[in-house]
Protein backbone atom coordinates (compact mmCIF):
# COMPACT_ATOMS: atom_id res chain seq x y z
CA UNK A 1 0.00 0.00 0.00
CA UNK A 2 1.61 3.50 -0.85
CA UNK A 3 2.16 5.55 2.28
CA UNK A 4 3.46 8.44 0.80
CA UNK A 5 2.37 10.96 -1.61
CA UNK A 6 3.06 10.70 -5.42
CA UNK A 7 6.00 11.86 -6.37
CA UNK A 8 5.63 15.79 -6.99
CA UNK A 9 2.73 16.21 -4.86
CA UNK A 10 2.46 17.91 -1.44
CA UNK A 11 0.62 17.05 2.04
CA UNK A 12 0.11 19.89 3.56
CA UNK A 13 -0.31 19.47 7.29
CA UNK A 14 -1.48 22.15 9.32
CA UNK A 15 1.58 24.36 10.25
CA UNK A 16 1.88 23.88 6.26
CA UNK A 17 -1.01 25.06 5.50
CA UNK A 18 -0.43 28.48 7.47
CA UNK A 19 1.78 29.46 4.59
CA UNK A 20 -0.40 28.14 1.29
CA UNK A 21 -3.37 29.75 3.36
CA UNK A 22 -1.67 33.29 3.76
CA UNK A 23 -0.75 33.67 0.04
CA UNK A 24 -4.11 32.81 -1.25
CA UNK A 25 -5.12 35.70 1.34
CA UNK A 26 -2.72 38.17 -0.01
CA UNK A 27 -3.18 37.33 -3.30
CA UNK A 28 -6.98 37.66 -3.03
CA UNK A 29 -6.36 40.76 -0.88
CA UNK A 30 -4.61 42.76 -3.86
CA UNK A 31 -6.51 41.30 -6.60
CA UNK A 32 -9.96 42.97 -5.08
CA UNK A 33 -8.03 45.98 -4.56
CA UNK A 34 -7.42 46.09 -8.43
CA UNK A 35 -11.48 45.51 -9.13
CA UNK A 36 -10.34 41.80 -10.17
CA UNK A 37 -13.33 39.36 -9.67
CA UNK A 38 -12.11 35.70 -8.74
CA UNK A 39 -13.78 32.56 -10.86
CA UNK A 40 -13.26 29.47 -11.54
CA UNK A 41 -13.69 26.25 -13.68
CA UNK A 42 -13.14 22.36 -13.50
CA UNK A 43 -9.79 20.53 -12.52
CA UNK A 44 -10.80 18.07 -15.71
CA UNK A 45 -11.21 19.17 -18.95
CA UNK A 46 -11.31 17.99 -22.89
CA UNK A 47 -7.77 17.20 -24.10
CA UNK A 48 -8.86 18.53 -27.28
CA UNK A 49 -8.48 22.08 -25.55
CA UNK A 50 -5.33 21.60 -24.63
CA UNK A 51 -3.73 19.85 -27.77
CA UNK A 52 -5.54 22.98 -30.08
CA UNK A 53 -3.66 25.51 -28.70
CA UNK A 54 -0.05 23.90 -27.77
CA UNK A 55 -0.30 20.71 -30.41
CA UNK A 56 -0.19 17.09 -29.81
CA UNK A 57 3.04 17.04 -28.08
CA UNK A 58 1.96 18.88 -25.43
CA UNK A 59 0.23 15.47 -24.64
CA UNK A 60 3.49 14.11 -22.75
CA UNK A 61 3.46 16.25 -20.02
CA UNK A 62 -0.48 15.99 -19.39
CA UNK A 63 -2.34 13.81 -16.90
CA UNK A 64 -4.45 12.47 -19.34
CA UNK A 65 -6.81 9.38 -20.03
CA UNK A 66 -10.15 7.99 -20.99
CA UNK A 67 -12.93 8.40 -18.97
CA UNK A 68 -15.87 6.10 -18.45
CA UNK A 69 -17.99 7.94 -21.31
CA UNK A 70 -14.70 7.37 -23.94
CA UNK A 71 -14.14 11.01 -23.89
CA UNK A 72 -10.19 12.30 -23.89
CA UNK A 73 -10.09 14.24 -20.75
CA UNK A 74 -7.27 15.80 -19.04
CA UNK A 75 -6.05 17.46 -15.77
CA UNK A 76 -6.26 21.02 -16.32
CA UNK A 77 -1.95 22.22 -16.92
CA UNK A 78 -3.16 25.64 -17.07
CA UNK A 79 -5.68 28.18 -16.84
CA UNK A 80 -6.17 30.33 -19.58
CA UNK A 81 -7.73 28.01 -22.50
CA UNK A 82 -10.51 27.50 -19.37
CA UNK A 83 -10.91 31.39 -19.33
CA UNK A 84 -10.81 31.34 -23.00
CA UNK A 85 -14.26 29.24 -23.14
CA UNK A 86 -15.76 30.69 -20.51
CA UNK A 87 -15.31 34.16 -21.73
CA UNK A 88 -16.82 33.18 -25.34
CA UNK A 89 -19.40 31.19 -23.59
CA UNK A 90 -21.20 35.10 -22.39
CA UNK A 91 -18.85 36.65 -24.56
CA UNK A 92 -22.10 39.40 -25.08
CA UNK A 93 -22.83 40.13 -21.82
CA UNK A 94 -19.75 40.61 -20.07
CA UNK A 95 -19.12 44.09 -19.35
CA UNK A 96 -15.83 45.26 -20.52
CA UNK A 97 -12.61 44.93 -19.87
CA UNK A 98 -13.20 42.14 -18.07
CA UNK A 99 -10.77 41.87 -14.85
CA UNK A 100 -11.06 38.04 -13.52
CA UNK A 101 -8.54 36.09 -11.18
CA UNK A 102 -8.56 32.54 -10.42
CA UNK A 103 -6.28 30.07 -7.99
CA UNK A 104 -6.47 26.98 -9.60
CA UNK A 105 -4.37 23.48 -8.74
CA UNK A 106 -2.37 22.75 -11.87
CA UNK A 107 -0.97 19.62 -13.00
CA UNK A 108 1.72 18.79 -15.53
CA UNK A 109 3.71 15.29 -15.69
CA UNK A 110 7.21 17.18 -15.45
CA UNK A 111 10.69 16.34 -14.10
CA UNK A 112 10.67 17.44 -10.58
CA UNK A 113 13.66 20.38 -9.50
CA UNK A 114 13.50 23.05 -7.40
CA UNK A 115 10.71 25.29 -8.04
CA UNK A 116 8.97 23.12 -9.90
CA UNK A 117 6.44 19.98 -8.58
CA UNK A 118 3.81 18.12 -10.58
CA UNK A 119 1.08 20.08 -9.08
CA UNK A 120 1.31 23.90 -7.81
CA UNK A 121 -1.55 26.15 -7.23
CA UNK A 122 -1.00 29.28 -9.01
CA UNK A 123 -3.15 33.07 -9.35
CA UNK A 124 -3.81 33.77 -12.81
CA UNK A 125 -5.06 37.43 -13.43
CA UNK A 126 -6.16 38.67 -17.18
CA UNK A 127 -7.68 41.42 -18.43
CA UNK A 128 -9.12 41.09 -21.39
CA UNK A 129 -11.08 44.14 -23.77
CA UNK A 130 -8.96 46.51 -23.43
CA UNK A 131 -5.48 46.90 -26.00
CA UNK A 132 -4.08 50.13 -24.70
CA UNK A 133 -0.52 50.22 -22.86
CA UNK A 134 -2.44 51.49 -19.94
CA UNK A 135 -3.57 47.60 -19.35
CA UNK A 136 -0.63 46.57 -19.60
CA UNK A 137 1.01 48.51 -16.59
CA UNK A 138 -1.88 47.70 -14.71
CA UNK A 139 -1.64 43.95 -14.93
CA UNK A 140 2.43 44.89 -13.94
CA UNK A 141 1.91 46.79 -11.12
CA UNK A 142 -0.76 44.14 -9.56
CA UNK A 143 1.95 41.88 -10.07
CA UNK A 144 4.53 43.91 -8.15
CA UNK A 145 1.50 44.95 -5.51
CA UNK A 146 1.24 41.36 -4.91
CA UNK A 147 5.24 41.05 -4.05
CA UNK A 148 5.11 44.30 -2.35
CA UNK A 149 2.14 42.91 0.19
CA UNK A 150 3.96 40.31 0.97
CA UNK A 151 6.70 42.45 3.04
CA UNK A 152 9.07 42.05 -0.86
CA UNK A 153 10.75 45.32 -2.03
CA UNK A 154 12.43 46.50 -4.81
CA UNK A 155 15.69 44.94 -3.33
CA UNK A 156 13.80 41.52 -3.12
CA UNK A 157 12.22 41.34 -6.41
CA UNK A 158 12.56 42.76 -10.02
CA UNK A 159 10.28 42.76 -13.00
CA UNK A 160 12.40 41.63 -16.44
CA UNK A 161 10.36 43.71 -19.12
CA UNK A 162 10.39 43.28 -22.62
CA UNK A 163 8.00 43.58 -25.92
CA UNK A 164 7.72 41.20 -28.73
CA UNK A 165 7.15 44.57 -30.80
CA UNK A 166 10.04 45.71 -30.06
CA UNK A 167 12.11 43.07 -30.88
CA UNK A 168 10.78 42.20 -33.96
CA UNK A 169 11.73 45.77 -35.06
CA UNK A 170 15.30 45.34 -33.93
CA UNK A 171 15.65 42.02 -35.51
CA UNK A 172 14.18 43.20 -38.83
CA UNK A 173 16.30 46.22 -39.11
CA UNK A 174 18.84 44.05 -38.53
CA UNK A 175 18.25 41.53 -41.03
CA UNK A 176 16.02 38.68 -39.96
CA UNK A 177 13.71 37.81 -42.12
CA UNK A 178 9.89 37.50 -40.91
CA UNK A 179 9.90 33.92 -41.11
CA UNK A 180 13.02 33.85 -39.48
CA UNK A 181 11.57 35.37 -35.73
CA UNK A 182 10.61 32.56 -34.37
CA UNK A 183 13.84 30.92 -34.45
CA UNK A 184 15.43 34.07 -33.52
CA UNK A 185 12.79 34.33 -30.36
CA UNK A 186 13.70 31.24 -29.38
CA UNK A 187 17.01 31.63 -29.56
CA UNK A 188 16.88 35.19 -27.44
CA UNK A 189 15.01 32.97 -24.87
CA UNK A 190 17.40 30.32 -24.21
CA UNK A 191 20.79 32.45 -24.34
CA UNK A 192 21.03 32.79 -21.10
CA UNK A 193 21.30 28.82 -20.67
CA UNK A 194 22.34 27.57 -23.38
CA UNK A 195 26.17 28.44 -24.80
CA UNK A 196 26.43 30.75 -27.60
CA UNK A 197 28.18 28.68 -29.68
CA UNK A 198 25.41 26.17 -29.83
CA UNK A 199 22.65 28.55 -30.69
CA UNK A 200 24.58 30.11 -33.35
CA UNK A 201 24.93 26.61 -34.68
CA UNK A 202 21.00 26.29 -34.38
CA UNK A 203 19.94 30.05 -35.98
CA UNK A 204 22.61 28.86 -38.81
CA UNK A 205 20.84 25.67 -39.47
CA UNK A 206 17.79 27.89 -39.49
CA UNK A 207 19.00 29.61 -42.43
CA UNK A 208 20.40 32.84 -41.06
CA UNK A 209 23.18 34.13 -42.28
CA UNK A 210 26.67 35.19 -39.87
CA UNK A 211 25.26 39.04 -40.12
CA UNK A 212 21.64 38.05 -39.07
CA UNK A 213 23.12 35.92 -36.11
CA UNK A 214 25.28 38.55 -34.95
CA UNK A 215 22.28 40.91 -34.33
CA UNK A 216 20.43 38.60 -32.68
CA UNK A 217 23.06 38.37 -29.54
CA UNK A 218 23.36 42.04 -29.71
CA UNK A 219 19.50 43.01 -29.23
CA UNK A 220 20.04 40.03 -26.82
CA UNK A 221 22.17 41.71 -24.84
CA UNK A 222 20.36 45.10 -24.16
CA UNK A 223 19.80 46.10 -21.20
CA UNK A 224 17.91 49.12 -19.59
CA UNK A 225 15.27 51.50 -21.49
CA UNK A 226 18.06 54.14 -22.44
CA UNK A 227 19.61 50.83 -24.50
CA UNK A 228 17.08 49.87 -26.09
CA UNK A 229 15.92 53.17 -27.45
CA UNK A 230 19.55 54.20 -28.83
CA UNK A 231 19.12 50.79 -30.46
CA UNK A 232 15.75 51.31 -32.26
CA UNK A 233 16.72 54.92 -33.41
CA UNK A 234 19.71 53.54 -34.90
CA UNK A 235 17.80 50.17 -36.63
CA UNK A 236 15.38 52.92 -38.84
CA UNK A 237 12.93 51.04 -36.53
CA UNK A 238 9.51 51.88 -37.37
CA UNK A 239 8.25 55.13 -36.02
CA UNK A 240 5.98 54.30 -32.46
CA UNK A 241 7.26 50.71 -32.48
CA UNK A 242 8.73 51.45 -29.35
CA UNK A 243 5.64 53.59 -27.90
CA UNK A 244 3.52 50.88 -26.43
CA UNK A 245 6.85 49.63 -24.10
CA UNK A 246 7.31 53.16 -23.61
CA UNK A 247 4.39 54.57 -22.37
CA UNK A 248 3.76 50.80 -20.14
CA UNK A 249 7.00 52.40 -18.30
CA UNK A 250 5.79 55.43 -18.21
CA UNK A 251 2.74 54.26 -16.17
CA UNK A 252 4.62 52.27 -14.03
CA UNK A 253 6.76 55.64 -12.92
CA UNK A 254 4.04 57.27 -12.25
CA UNK A 255 2.68 54.79 -10.07
CA UNK A 256 5.61 55.03 -7.88
CA UNK A 257 7.00 51.22 -9.34
CA UNK A 258 9.73 51.96 -11.46
CA UNK A 259 12.13 50.55 -9.57
CA UNK A 260 10.91 47.60 -9.73
CA UNK A 261 11.47 47.96 -13.44
CA UNK A 262 14.59 46.61 -15.58
CA UNK A 263 14.04 46.22 -19.73
CA UNK A 264 15.82 43.38 -20.52
CA UNK A 265 15.36 41.97 -23.97
CA UNK A 266 15.68 38.30 -23.19
CA UNK A 267 12.49 37.84 -21.33
CA UNK A 268 10.82 36.39 -24.66
CA UNK A 269 8.18 33.74 -22.87
CA UNK A 270 8.46 30.74 -25.03
CA UNK A 271 4.62 30.25 -25.59
CA UNK A 272 4.19 31.50 -29.31
CA UNK A 273 0.54 33.29 -28.47
CA UNK A 274 2.08 36.58 -26.75
CA UNK A 275 2.05 39.24 -29.27
CA UNK A 276 3.49 42.23 -27.50
CA UNK A 277 4.66 43.49 -23.66
CA UNK A 278 5.89 39.98 -22.21
CA UNK A 279 7.71 40.12 -18.42
CA UNK A 280 8.91 37.87 -15.65
CA UNK A 281 9.52 38.39 -12.01
CA UNK A 282 12.86 37.18 -10.36
CA UNK A 283 13.65 37.17 -7.08
CA UNK A 284 16.63 40.25 -6.75
CA UNK A 285 19.54 37.59 -6.57
CA UNK A 286 18.06 35.56 -9.19
CA UNK A 287 18.44 32.27 -7.02
CA UNK A 288 15.27 30.48 -7.78
CA UNK A 289 13.05 30.46 -11.18
CA UNK A 290 10.80 33.42 -11.97
CA UNK A 291 8.13 34.00 -9.76
CA UNK A 292 5.91 35.11 -12.05
CA UNK A 293 5.43 35.70 -15.86
CA UNK A 294 3.20 36.98 -18.20
CA UNK A 295 2.41 39.17 -21.36
CA UNK A 296 0.03 40.26 -23.94
CA UNK A 297 -1.74 37.51 -25.52
CA UNK A 298 -4.08 39.62 -28.12
CA UNK A 299 -5.35 36.67 -30.68
CA UNK A 300 -4.89 33.70 -28.46
CA UNK A 301 -8.96 34.29 -27.13
CA UNK A 302 -10.19 34.14 -31.03
CA UNK A 303 -7.97 30.67 -32.14
CA UNK A 304 -9.22 29.08 -28.53
CA UNK A 305 -12.67 30.48 -28.13
CA UNK A 306 -13.34 31.98 -31.02
CA UNK A 307 -14.22 35.64 -29.36
CA UNK A 308 -11.73 38.58 -30.81
CA UNK A 309 -10.46 40.58 -28.08
CA UNK A 310 -7.42 42.17 -26.71
CA UNK A 311 -6.07 39.98 -23.47
CA UNK A 312 -2.68 40.00 -20.89
CA UNK A 313 -2.45 38.44 -17.65
CA UNK A 314 0.38 36.59 -15.80
CA UNK A 315 0.02 33.78 -13.89
CA UNK A 316 2.59 33.70 -10.29
CA UNK A 317 2.64 29.81 -8.57
CA UNK A 318 2.75 29.18 -5.18
CA UNK A 319 5.99 26.65 -5.11
CA UNK A 320 8.83 29.11 -6.06
CA UNK A 321 6.97 32.25 -3.75
CA UNK A 322 6.93 29.53 -0.82
CA UNK A 323 10.57 29.56 -1.22
CA UNK A 324 11.26 33.30 -1.67
CA UNK A 325 9.06 33.87 1.44
CA UNK A 326 10.44 31.19 3.68
CA UNK A 327 14.43 32.48 2.45
CA UNK A 328 13.43 36.23 4.02
CA UNK A 329 11.41 34.94 7.16
CA UNK A 330 8.12 36.28 5.67
CA UNK A 331 6.22 33.07 6.93
CA UNK A 332 3.47 33.80 9.43
CA UNK A 333 3.70 32.18 12.60
CA UNK A 334 1.52 28.52 12.67
CA UNK A 335 -1.88 29.23 14.77
CA UNK A 336 -2.04 26.37 16.99
CA UNK A 337 -3.19 28.69 19.78
CA UNK A 338 -6.38 29.01 21.25
CA UNK A 339 -8.28 31.50 22.80
CA UNK A 340 -9.88 30.06 25.56
CA UNK A 341 -10.28 26.65 27.36
CA UNK A 342 -13.15 25.78 29.22
CA UNK A 343 -12.30 23.22 31.83
CA UNK A 344 -14.89 21.63 34.64
CA UNK A 345 -13.75 20.36 38.12
CA UNK A 346 -17.04 17.63 38.72
CA UNK A 347 -19.05 15.44 36.51
CA UNK A 348 -21.91 16.94 37.07
CA UNK A 349 -20.26 20.51 35.46
CA UNK A 350 -20.52 19.15 32.39
CA UNK A 351 -23.17 20.64 30.88
CA UNK A 352 -22.36 23.74 32.27
CA UNK A 353 -19.10 23.80 30.45
CA UNK A 354 -20.40 22.98 27.11
CA UNK A 355 -23.11 26.15 27.33
CA UNK A 356 -20.30 28.49 28.29
CA UNK A 357 -17.82 27.02 25.30
CA UNK A 358 -20.67 27.48 22.72
CA UNK A 359 -21.17 30.89 24.08
CA UNK A 360 -17.97 31.66 23.52
CA UNK A 361 -17.53 30.20 19.76
CA UNK A 362 -20.60 31.94 19.12
CA UNK A 363 -19.07 35.33 20.00
CA UNK A 364 -16.39 34.30 17.55
CA UNK A 365 -13.49 32.94 20.44
CA UNK A 366 -11.32 29.99 19.57
CA UNK A 367 -12.57 27.59 22.20
CA UNK A 368 -11.73 24.36 23.17
CA UNK A 369 -12.69 21.80 26.33
CA UNK A 370 -11.09 18.18 27.73
CA UNK A 371 -13.16 15.38 26.40
CA UNK A 372 -14.45 12.95 29.30
CA UNK A 373 -13.82 13.26 32.82
CA UNK A 374 -10.32 14.45 33.43
CA UNK A 375 -8.74 15.87 36.92
CA UNK A 376 -8.64 19.61 36.61
CA UNK A 377 -4.97 19.44 36.60
CA UNK A 378 -4.52 17.67 33.85
CA UNK A 379 -7.36 20.01 31.80
CA UNK A 380 -5.23 22.92 32.32
CA UNK A 381 -2.16 21.37 31.20
CA UNK A 382 -3.82 20.66 28.57
CA UNK A 383 -4.90 24.23 28.35
CA UNK A 384 -1.21 25.38 28.43
CA UNK A 385 -0.18 23.05 25.58
CA UNK A 386 -2.98 24.70 23.33
CA UNK A 387 -1.01 28.11 24.20
CA UNK A 388 -5.06 29.45 25.44
CA UNK A 389 -4.44 32.55 27.02
CA UNK A 390 -7.42 32.04 29.18
CA UNK A 391 -9.62 29.45 31.33
CA UNK A 392 -12.81 29.18 32.32
CA UNK A 393 -13.67 27.03 35.20
CA UNK A 394 -16.38 26.03 36.24
CA UNK A 395 -17.42 23.92 39.47
CA UNK A 396 -20.13 23.50 42.04
CA UNK A 397 -19.24 26.07 44.07
CA UNK A 398 -19.03 28.81 41.29
CA UNK A 399 -22.38 27.80 40.14
CA UNK A 400 -24.03 28.07 43.13
CA UNK A 401 -23.19 31.59 43.11
CA UNK A 402 -23.73 32.10 39.66
CA UNK A 403 -20.08 33.19 39.11
CA UNK A 404 -16.93 31.03 37.04
CA UNK A 405 -13.15 31.37 37.62
CA UNK A 406 -11.88 33.29 35.15
CA UNK A 407 -7.60 32.48 34.50
CA UNK A 408 -5.23 34.75 32.71
CA UNK A 409 -1.96 32.23 32.00
CA UNK A 410 -0.14 35.14 30.81
CA UNK A 411 -0.23 37.07 33.97
CA UNK A 412 -0.94 34.38 36.85
CA UNK A 413 -3.92 35.63 37.91
CA UNK A 414 -7.12 34.78 38.54
CA UNK A 415 -10.55 36.04 39.40
CA UNK A 416 -14.70 35.30 39.99
CA UNK A 417 -16.69 36.77 37.46
CA UNK A 418 -20.35 36.60 37.19
CA UNK A 419 -21.83 33.17 35.07
CA UNK A 420 -23.55 36.07 32.89
CA UNK A 421 -21.02 38.37 31.91
CA UNK A 422 -18.30 35.57 30.70
CA UNK A 423 -18.28 36.60 27.01
CA UNK A 424 -17.44 40.20 27.93
CA UNK A 425 -15.10 39.30 30.40
CA UNK A 426 -12.96 37.26 28.26
CA UNK A 427 -13.19 39.83 25.47
CA UNK A 428 -12.15 43.03 27.90
CA UNK A 429 -8.88 40.59 29.10
CA UNK A 430 -8.46 39.76 25.61
CA UNK A 431 -8.15 42.94 24.86
CA UNK A 432 -5.79 44.06 27.35
CA UNK A 433 -3.47 40.61 26.85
Amino acid sequence: MQTRALPGFRDFYPDDLVLRSHIFRTWREVAARYGFEEYDGPPLEPLELYTGKSGAEIVGQLYCFSDKGGREVALRPEMTPTLARMVAARANGLRKPIRWFSIPQLFRYERQQRGRLREHFQLNCDLIGEAGPLADAEIIALAIDVMRAFGLGAGDVRVRLSDRRVLTALLQGGGVAADQLGDAFQAIDRSERTPREALAAQLAAAGLGAAAVDEVFRVSSLRGWPAVQQALAESGAPAGASEPLARTITALEAMGLGEFIEVDLTIVRGLAYYTGTVFELFDAGRSLRAICGGGRYDTLLAGLGGVDLPALGFGMGDVVLGELLRERGLVPPAIGAIDVFVAGITADDEPHVLSVAHELRNAGFRCEFAFGGQALGRQLKLADARSAGQVVVIGPEERARGEVILKDLRKQAQRAIPRAAVVREVAAAAAHG
